[in-house]
């Protein structure tokens, strides 16, 4: 039974944001484990009164990957990326040019001396993958996360062109952050119960 004042399309369809299964415990522990990795490299030029904030995070993206990992191994179920052709493809594809185009530009800006800028270049990328990502996996989440990583990228970009402060304090804090509460909210999201045959 629905509660009050919302229909049962409304809850399904709430429930369909999600992935569900093992690919809700693969995003899980995915998100848990870049958290990690953006809020440690956030700490690399951090003020003195953001280093312990950003352990906690670290800390905290690393007990999601770990719960993530748990989720998966308990859960049933194939994963579409490892299991049809078809889309393992178009992901690898779409990882592939991610990867390719990101080391690339990576290499350019510490080839050019601009290497403080790599993080930016790294969240925006990364952001911008989520979205045809979110198709292929069936996976809607990744757009607004994909928004909002870009977002947070043109943010490190304008504190790092008018302020003191480095771009990867910025991409490190606001990253991790997104990719912590994207990965607690998909954890906590229940596999919609399977109706009675």
């Amino acid at each position: 039974m629905s509660a009050p004042g919302v229909s049962d399309g409304q809850v399904e369809s709430a429930s369909r944001q999600f992935p569900e299964g093992r690919s809700r415990g693969v995003t899980v522990a995915v998100d848990g484990f870049f958290a990690f990795v953006w809020f440690g490299w956030g700490q690399a030029s951090a003020p003195s009164w953001l280093v312990i904030p950003l352990a906690v995070g670290t800390a905290l993206g690393a007990l999601l990957a770990v719960a993530g990992v748990v989720v998966t191994r308990r859960s049933t179920g194939e994963l579409p990326a490892a299991s049809d052709p078809a889309i393992r493809r178009r992901y690898g594809i779409i990882v592939g040019l991610e990867f390719g185009l990101l080391g690339a530009g990576a290499g350019i800006l510490g080839g050019t001396g601009y290497s403080q800028w790599i993080p930016v270049w790294i969240c925006f990328g990364v952001g911008v993958h989520f979205f045809p990502l979110a198709g292929v996996l069936g996976n809607p989440t990744l757009r607004p996360l994909g928004g909002l990583l870009v977002a947070v990228a043109a943010a490190a970009l304008i504190v790092g062109l008018t302020t003191a402060v480095a771009p990867s304090t910025i991409t490190g804090v606001g990253a991790g952050l997104c990719l912590l509460a994207f990965g607690i909210a998909t954890l906590a999201h229940r596999d919609s119960p399977v109706p009675d045959g």
